[in-house]
């Protein structure tokens, strides 16, 4: 059972959050760790949201028109990170693809707000694919993200029945792209499992993440949100996360985060101290040569 203090916590946070008019993608995509992240008072805030363009077949939030992204929400967003008291905030948004740089120029307005608010926070945001448009993703690298995170979610057989309207080969180009715009940005990506690719498929991708200078990654069990959503294809044994695991650090990536309830924002500030320290220890090995 929760504690009387973690669920006081919990509940202050949901409070600050509903008192900002904020949406977290931790309520929007009903995430199994929200109560816990919650209870810590950690939240992943959903930005330009809760109304996507996209009808990506895993996600439970809800694609259709929606309107202009608010002015304020970036003051808001700062706003609610400090009174959270956050060392590490992750943003991340709905896909715009109604917007002519698909909510780049928002996320730089949300990068300036919380820069003036909490000039020591880590940030970390998790962007769209902005359809490809490099200039946006330029704009938004060049606001100076502590971590750029895109996630692949799937391999690409997969992508048209689960991701419609995505593309792997933009996606994994994007993630390549962050890496040689901005060498100090830490680059990131997460993967579902479960949904009825292979293990070897898996390995192919970490490749493609590495080969694109990728640092970390996140792999989780897919967890379907309703009966109307892609079907769960199998439940991933925990002896294979630990194989996904062993491969990514084989492969170079500074942080892998590999088991059934591992997503993209969850214990994102203890995942990136490890990638970060495991960075700097590379540059002094360097240096030292």
């Amino acid at each position: 059972m929760k504690s009387q203090a973690a669920t006081a916590a919990g509940l202050e946070t949901e409070a600050i959050i509903r008192r900002l008019s904020l949406a977290t993608v931790c309520a929007e995509a009903a995430c199994p760790n929200r109560g816990e992240c919650f209870s810590s008072g950690r939240a992943a805030f959903l930005a330009m949201g809760p109304v996507c363009t996209r009808a990506c077949a895993f996600c439970l939030v809800r694609s259709g028109k929606p309107s202009g992204p608010d002015p304020e929400e970036p003051q808001r967003i700062a706003r609610a990170a400090a009174a959270l008291r956050l060392r590490h905030v992750v943003v991340t948004s709905v896909t715009r693809d109604d917007l002519p740089d698909g909510g780049a120029g928002h996320f730089v307005r949300i990068m300036r707000a919380l820069r003036d608010t909490l000039p020591d926070a880590v940030v970390e945001l998790l962007v769209p694919d902005f359809r490809g448009d490099e200039g946006a993703l330029r704009d938004v690298v060049a606001a100076g993200p502590d971590v750029l995170n895109h996630n692949l979610e799937t391999v690409p057989r997969l992508y048209p029945d689960v991701r419609p309207g995505a593309d792997y080969r933009r996606s994994l180009s994007l993630l390549k792209n962050a890496r040689s715009l901005a060498a100090e940005t830490v680059t990131k990506s997460g993967l579902m499992v479960g949904l009825g690719e292979t293990e070897e498929e898996i390995a192919a991708v970490m490749a493609d993440l590495r080969s694109a200078g990728c640092d970390m990654i996140t792999i989780g069990q897919y967890l379907a949100p309703s009966r109307n959503h892609y079907p769960i294809r199998e439940f991933v044994a925990p002896v294979v996360f630990d194989r996904y695991r062993e491969l990514g650090l084989r492969l170079g990536f500074r942080s892998v985060a590999s088991g059934p309830f591992v997503r993209s924002s969850y214990h994102a500030d203890t995942e990136y101290r490890t990638a970060a320290e495991s960075m700097a220890d590379r540059k002094g090995a360097s240096h030292d040569v």
